[in-house]
């Protein structure tokens, strides 16, 4: 129980990759940690797939001081999330304060408007390939990687590889 008393928040929309959320919120939990599902709602979202996701806390009852670090899954959530000013603005706080920051396949596009990709390595869905370029990324072909404080993930075939570098990534910033 590797992130025992550390809390996470998953960022939630209709859309969301289930497996990208799922698997990840899985992972987390099993190494003790908390996990709160963050929305602009709290009504049940529907995956990307059809699996119900429903938020816990609302993005304006969420400071980044209540958290440890925050995930960014893709699917077709995060067209809707980068819409919300405070998930932005929680993302924006937690990259400056140098929380731990999981990002997969579109999850880039909420990166992109809470300006932390530019001069950071980036990678995920070809759908926004020129979406990270364009805001300053370097394009990297990999399944998952760390630059700083942020994993990037490409698309649902690598959550492994994505999971595993966010959880040693988690592991390492507790302590």
């Amino acid at each position: 129980m590797r992130l025992s008393g550390r809390r996470y928040a998953v960022l939630v929309a209709d859309g969301v990759e289930d497996l990208e959320y799922w698997v990840t919120v899985m992972r987390l939990q099993e190494e003790g940690a908390e996990v709160v599902s963050v929305g602009s709602d709290t009504k049940p979202h529907t995956g990307k797939n059809g699996v119900p996701v429903q938020a816990h806390v609302l993005s304006t009852d969420l400071s980044v001081d209540d958290i440890d670090g925050v995930v960014i899954p893709g699917g077709w959530a995060p067209d809707k999330m980068r819409r919300d000013a405070n998930l932005v603005a929680l993302v924006r706080d937690a990259d400056a304060k140098g929380l731990p920051i999981g990002i997969i396949c579109h999850g880039g596009s909420v990166a992109i408007t809470a300006g932390i990709v530019n001069g950071k390595r980036v990678t995920g869905s070809l759908g926004i390939k020129d979406d990270l370029v364009n805001a300053g990324g370097t394009w990297v072909d990999e399944p998952a990687f760390r630059d700083g404080n942020q994993v990037w993930g490409r698309v649902v075939a690598d959550i492994p590889a994505f999971t595993r570098e966010l959880i040693a990534l988690c592991v390492e910033a507790a302590g």
